[in-house]
Parts: C-alpha cells; sequence; structure tokens
C-alpha cells in the first residue's frame, strides 16, 4: 500500500502474541491484494481498466467499501472522492524537479473526470462501473484506515485483548497499556514531523493525521500541500494539519483530507453535526481550532 504498518500487542506469551500480530499482518497483505492498484489483476485496475467500456464484478468486500466511501462523498460534498486516481500524474509529481504550479484552467481541465457521482453500482450484480472512459478509483484516501481496522478486528477475534495498529501513522487502539492505563497519543508537530505538539489518551479510538509536513513543494517560498482539492485541481492551502479521533480507523482516515479541503470553519462545522467524532487542526499560523467536545493537553 506503499504504507509502513507496525502491529502492538500486550500479552503474556511472546510466542502467543507473534502469532496473533502474523495473522494481523496477512489479513492486510490480503486487503492490499485486492485494493492495489500497483498489480494488474487487483480489483481496482480491473474497474478502472474497463472505465468507460463495461462494468466489473468484484467481490462483495470491495463493493461495500465502494458504497461506503459514496457515502463519505456525500457528506463531504464531494471533498473526499474516490475517483480521484483520474488526476494526471504529470500534472502533480510533487518532487523536486516541480518548480511551478499548473495554470488554473488546465488544472480544473485535469479533475473533471473526477465525480464520485460517476460510478455506478449495482448492488444485485454486486458490479462498479466507471462510467467515463480515463475514469480510475483508487483507495489511498481510506484503505489504509480500513486495512487497520480489519487487522485489528481480526487479532481480537483471536484472544487479543489490547493493542495498537499504526498504519503510518494512522492508529486503531483498543484495551489498555500493560499499566492498566490508556494508550498516549501524539500529534505531530507540523513544523517538524519528529516533534510532538500535543498529547491524547484513548482506548478503544482511532487517531488519522492529514498534514502538509509529508509530501510537498515550495514555490516561490510557499508551501503548497499534496492534497488537491478535486473541483479546482489546485492545491490547498491555509492548513498545516487535520487529525481525526474516532471510534474507526476506516473513518478516520477517510475523513482528514476532506476536512482540509473544506477548510478550518466549514470542515468544524460538520464534524460538530456528527456523532463520536472530533477534530483537531493547526493553521498554516500554527493556530490550534478543535472541534466541540474535545479535550487536548
Amino acid at each position: 500500500m506503499g504504507n509502513h504498518f507496525e502491529l502492538s500487542v500486550v500479552a503474556d506469551n511472546k510466542q502467543w502474541a507473534n502469532e496473533r500480530i502474523d495473522a494481523g499482518i496477512s489479513e492486510i497483505q490480503r486487503i492490499e491484494r485486492l485494493l492495489t492498484t500497483f498489480s494488474d489483476d487487483s480489483e481496482t485496475n480491473q474497474v478502472n481498466n474497463n472505465a468507460g467500456i463495461a462494468p466489473v464484478a468484484v467481490s462483495r468486500e470491495t463493493f461495500n467499501l465502494i458504497q461506503r466511501s459514496m457515502r463519505i462523498s456525500e457528506v463531504t460534498q464531494g471533498a473526499f472522492d474516490i475517483s480521484y486516481g483520474s488526476i494526471d500524474k504529470r500534472l502533480w509529481n510533487f518532487d523536486q524537479t516541480m518548480s511551478s504550479l499548473p495554470d488554473k484552467d488546465t488544472a480544473k481541465k485535469m479533475v473533471r473526470l473526477i465525480n464520485f457521482r460517476n460510478i455506478i453500482l449495482d448492488n444485485e450484480k454486486c458490479t462498479v462501473f466507471l462510467k467515463e472512459k480515463g475514469m480510475r478509483i483508487g483507495f489511498g484516501g481510506i484503505g489504509k484506515g480500513y486495512a487497520a481496522e480489519r487487522a485489528k478486528q481480526v487479532m481480537i477475534s483471536e484472544g487479543v485483548e489490547s493493542g495498537v495498529v499504526n498504519a503510518s501513522g494512522d492508529l486503531a487502539t483498543w484495551g489498555l497499556q500493560p499499566d492498566g492505563k490508556q494508550w498516549t497519543v501524539g500529534i505531530v508537530n507540523p513544523n517538524s514531523s519528529h516533534q510532538v505538539f500535543s498529547y491524547i489518551n484513548i482506548s478503544n479510538m482511532a487517531v488519522a493525521t492529514s498534514g502538509n509536513y509529508e509530501k510537498f513543494i515550495v514555490v516561490n517560498g510557499k508551501k503548497y500541500s499534496h492534497t488537491i482539492n478535486p473541483r479546482t485541481g489546485l492545491p490547498v492551502t491555509g492548513i498545516k494539519s487535520v487529525t481525526i479521533i474516532t471510534t474507526n480507523a476506516e473513518i478516520a482516515d477517510a475523513m482528514a483530507t476532506p476536512v482540509t479541503i473544506m477548510g478550518i470553519a466549514a470542515g468544524l462545522d460538520m464534524i460538530n453535526q456528527m456523532k463520536d467524532i472530533e477534530a483537531v487542526i493547526i493553521d498554516d499560523n500554527d493556530r490550534m481550532y478543535t472541534s466541540r467536545n474535545i479535550n487536548i493537553n
């Protein structure tokens, strides 16, 4: 998935613990085979290769994930959209060779294929059809959270009472530390990814962060995040990082990017209307904004 996963469990027996961790790793590998865009025979690429041509039968698991993704697209008014895969990599490669932004008209043309409403699902036949030729779906915004959540569930089903799945900084936690305390999670300082901005104590919760410190370019002294607004094709500015805290790693992963795209006021307004989900936003001036029910140390 292009992500680093780390699995931890609390147990008295090392061998028993390692066997449960292996089960979690197997589950992550299984999901990767299903969703990756780096393999021609993955279900994702079969759907993409038939864009504008024909519906493709997929597993119920992939179908349901796409269905849930489209619900999140509805809730976020398209700020989250798995059809972002159709954005041309020549437009945004976010490497050191990129020294200028594409003009607004070019960027707008490039995102014309991003439209979750053109993903046609047939529940009875369990098929997915991308209406426009050239459309592509990708699970970069939700896949690692889904994999973390599934690995957690597999390990719980095998008897693990406490643990953490860390998917490149997105965390799924359950139970307690060996000393009986909740897990302490650090929110990264967006100005220095090796430093912690603040801490929260959680259990049976998931945390995901989307930040411009991970991948960005600097043009004329201004930092541009790798997060692209699907409406404009241009990078989002104004927010350094968004951290989502909720009960499910898939939801946490999926909601971090759209809040970044929507901006502070609209993003927090949306989060405040939802149940069991909180957000911490750090803007370009290092000011911190939080949703209503959050308690930050």
